[in-house]
């Protein structure tokens, strides 16, 4: 036990040198390297690496060089989309109504909200925060969870000043940390699958410009209910047919006996 929290305090430590840099010097390293490719995405997806370089060297270390196979990136991308995709069709569907299928979405809108969004906070929060305390400790899934939504939560605070809509921003998007977590276990750890999700959430949100922020009205809300009624519903209908069990369970929701080896 003491070993495994000697790892979590380490984590977090690394954790909070890529959180500080993030806020701090983010702009810094991004402006630069923008002056030299001219590409935007490229450049934040370069930046996001190298303030993530402690972070991603500890967990390069401490899973013996296997980075793409400890975080999930070596799993189907294609059975990732294709299965994220499926789960996101009534929001897609449920916001064109809304909207008489007007489209409106710039550039910018796209690579940032949606595809480095998606790609970079799940890989930080659910495939490194979350994923590697869950696999490496004998933590359950409650606590793992509950440290890295906190925080994930908390990032989109800075939509809103009004207290009310804070609150409920807080509570969607932690919902959204929980249903990621879950999905990324579930699937066996395919970081695509909540990459994919995340990505289509935001591109439907983004694509009939649905709210100025991550809240919405009721009618948002419903369809990103039956998004995430359909995402937890397919898995476990998957799960069944398959004969696979679930693997957040009683024995592994709060102290697990062992922990998960990576494969």
């Amino acid at each position: 036990m003491k070993k495994e929290l000697a790892y979590i305090l380490t984590l977090i430590v690394f954790f909070s040198l890529y959180f500080i840099a993030n806020k701090t010097i983010f702009a810094d390293i991004y402006h630069p390297l923008q002056n030299i490719l001219h590409f935007y995405p490229l450049s934040y997806s370069l930046t996001y690496l190298i303030v993530g370089i402690p972070l991603l060297t500890f967990v390069l270390f401490s899973n013996r060089y296997q980075i793409f196979e400890a975080l999930g990136l070596s799993k189907g991308f294609i059975q990732g989309v294709l299965v994220a995709f499926l789960f996101s069709i009534p929001m897609f569907i449920g916001y064109g109504m809304l909207s008489s299928f007007k489209i409106d979405i710039d550039t910018k809108t796209f690579w940032l909200g949606c595809v480095i969004a998606a790609f970079f906070e799940e890989l930080y929060y659910r495939g490194i925060f979350f994923g590697q305390i869950f696999k490496n400790t004998r933590l359950g899934f409650f606590p793992a969870l509950i440290v890295s939504a906190l925080i994930f939560a908390s990032l989109h605070l800075y939509q809103s000043n009004d207290v009310a809509t804070l609150i409920g921003i807080f509570i969607t998007t932690f919902m959204g940390a929980g249903l990621f977590a879950w999905l990324y276990v579930e699937w066996d750890y395919n970081l695509w699958v909540p990459i994919s999700l995340h990505f289509f959430m935001n591109l439907s949100w983004s694509l009939f410009s649905i709210a100025d922020n991550a809240l919405g009205d009721w009618s948002a809300n419903l369809f990103r209910g039956l998004t995430v009624l359909f995402a937890i519903g397919g898995t476990i209908l998957y799960k069944r047919k398959q004969n696979i069990p679930l693997a957040v369970n009683r024995d592994t929701l709060i102290m697990k006996k062992t922990t998960v080896p990576v494969k």
